[in-house]
């Protein structure tokens, strides 16, 4: 949103009467306990869908009785904003987060924020910490077991790809296809390999569960039909290929339609695969593996199909970023309560966006019949020593991008030496490297084992991890991450004021902060020298004078 919308926003809530299920104001001047901050995320999620509304919204800096603006504090840094949704998300079910949170200056002075809240998807009520909550008119109530029931009553709704098509009929279904999936289901149902050739066409597909009764349905249409019946479906059922350079610029493209079982082999030809190389230590001899391990190619494109939400109308995306990464991308959030919850604890999913088309695509071998299937993309990059792959589930969408080489040297070399590591601590030694923020639970965890040192906002790998590769460059950037201790600096400290006397503050960060750690900020630089000062003050070491003036006791 603009400025302008913004504000047209924000006074379209204030002149409301009262709050109502979808708005809540919170004067929040200066912090907001975060519990209650998700409590009302779940909340405002639940009414929206129940109201049927686009969005809710939560307001801080805004009086809640007469709509007075009086500002807040509340995380005043925007990256500090940024990762509250990764904070969210990690507490409610489904993974829903906010859709956006917006900073507005009201009149030119009081900073307000606008949180953006999604309803909860059709059929899934959302929960925050395990627990559902709601609105009884302006106050934060559990969510009553009616209009919890309204919600979860709403996924019994029809499923897009199990409709039957009355004017479609087998002669609309591509032969090649057919027999594409006749091999397929033979690989997933051996037990059937003895009368499968028996069955003719119209049985074949009742026995896959393409069709019902011999009637076609969307779904026997996605992924056998001839490109000349998309119509049946709509133009949009296709996978878009698309490669770019690495600053973004459109090389080549191409679009492919129905079957869907055959257009999925044409993607992958037309992804470049090439060998890559890589010395290990110790060796001459280098690794050569493909870019891409073609499992970790098939299973995301194999699962944008099983969960796009085909009632937006939209294309899935295969963006292709030459010698370097990929991106799958399709409509529709998704649907487990976390990638964590599915790569960690093999946890299958427990609902479908699309039911009739999952189960068809089990039978043809095209998706995983547990849930595993993530999982094993996670594992193949482990094994290369190549970054973890990234899933963003915002806006709606389901996002995947697979990286086809070792991002950082030194990190893979880590993870050679250390092959003791298990896949929870690469994922989250994986997102310090990738500098991505970490929820307090995973940076507790990350301390405790001693696998990080520094704050949370600023961590670095420690000695521990960093130790047994023997690697001088990554010994170099341990210690200029880590700086020196206290006591080296309070050491510097009173040894400056013992030869020179009384000393200004100003020279004081002049002789401290340039020997600090470079994963500090220049404020956390200026309060680490505030706090050595302070230190040594209360050790009857050094007293301060006025004008920020300091000397030896």
């Amino acid at each position: 949103m603009k400025e302008k919308e913004l504000e047209a926003k924000l006074n379209q809530l204030l002149n409301l009467k009262a709050e109502n299920e979808i708005v809540e104001f919170k004067e929040a001047k200066n912090t907001y306990d975060f519990n209650k901050l998700g409590k009302y995320f779940s909340a405002l999620c639940n009414e929206a869908n129940l109201n049927n509304a686009k969005c809710a919204w939560l307001v801080f800096g805004v009086e809640d009785k007469k709509h007075t603006i009086v500002g807040t504090k509340f995380r005043p840094k925007r990256s500090d904003l940024d990762n509250l949704k990764k904070e969210i998300a990690d507490k409610t079910s489904n993974n829903i987060t906010f859709v956006e949170i917006y900073e507005i200056k009201y009149a030119d002075s009081h900073r307000v924020l606008l949180f953006q809240i999604p309803p909860a998807p059709k059929g899934l009520p959302v929960a925050f910490d395990g627990h559902f909550y709601g609105r009884d008119g302006e106050s934060l109530v559990a969510l009553n077991i009616e209009e919890l029931e309204r919600i979860r009553f709403q996924s019994n709704i029809e499923d897009w790809t199990a409709v039957i098509i009355p004017d479609a009929t087998i002669d609309d279904l591509d032969e090649i296809a057919i027999q594409k999936a006749r091999v397929e289901f033979i690989k997933r149902n051996p037990k059937y390999n003895n009368e499968v050739e028996t069955w003719d066409n119209s049985k074949f597909l009742d026995k896959a569960k393409l069709t019902i009764k011999g009637k076609i349905t969307r779904t026997a249409l996605i992924l056998l039909g001839k490109e000349e019946a998309e119509h049946y479906l709509g133009s949009f059922v296709k996978i878009r290929w698309n490669l770019k350079t690495l600053d973004n610029q459109d090389k080549d493209f191409e679009i492919f339609s129905i079957p869907l079982i055959l257009s999925v082999d044409e993607v992958y030809k037309k992804i470049r695969n090439l060998k890559y190389r890589y010395l290990r230590d110790g060796t001459l001899f280098p690794d050569e593996v493909l870019r891409y391990d073609p499992f970790t190619i098939r299973e995301p494109l194999h699962n944008a199909i099983a969960h796009q939400d085909y009632t937006k109308g939209a294309r899935i995306n295969v963006v292709e970023f030459e010698d370097d990464h990929l991106v799958f991308s399709n409509y529709g959030s998704f649907l487990p309560k976390s990638i964590e919850d599915v790569v960690l604890k093999d946890t299958p999913e427990e609902v479908y966006r699309n039911p009739f088309l999952v189960e068809a695509m089990k039978n043809l071998d095209m998706i995983e019949t547990q849930g595993g299937g993530i999982r094993k993309i996670f594992n193949f990059q482990r094994l290369r020593f190549f970054p973890m792959p990234d899933y963003d589930l915002s806006d709606g969408k389901f996002k995947v991008t697979i990286i086809g080489k070792i991002l950082n040297e030194e990190f893979a070399r880590i993870l050679i030496k250390n092959p003791e590591l298990s896949l929870f601590d690469i994922l989250l030694l994986d997102k310090v490297q990738k500098k991505t923020p970490i929820s307090n639970e995973e940076f507790k965890y990350l301390k405790k084992f001693n696998f990080v040192e520094g704050r949370k906002n600023n961590i670095y790998l420690s000695f521990k991890v960093i130790e047994p590769t023997n690697n001088d460059e990554l010994k170099l950037e341990y210690i200029t991450n880590r700086s020196f201790d206290d006591a080296h600096f309070k050491e510097m400290i009173v040894g400056y004021l013992k030869k020179m006397g009384k000393t200004k503050r100003k020279t004081i960060d002049s002789l401290i902060i340039p020997k600090l750690s470079s994963v500090l900020t220049d404020s956390q630089k200026k309060n680490k020298v505030t706090n050595l000062l302070s230190s040594l003050r209360m050790e009857g070491e050094i007293k301060s004078l006025e004008y920020g003036t300091w000397e030896i006791i």
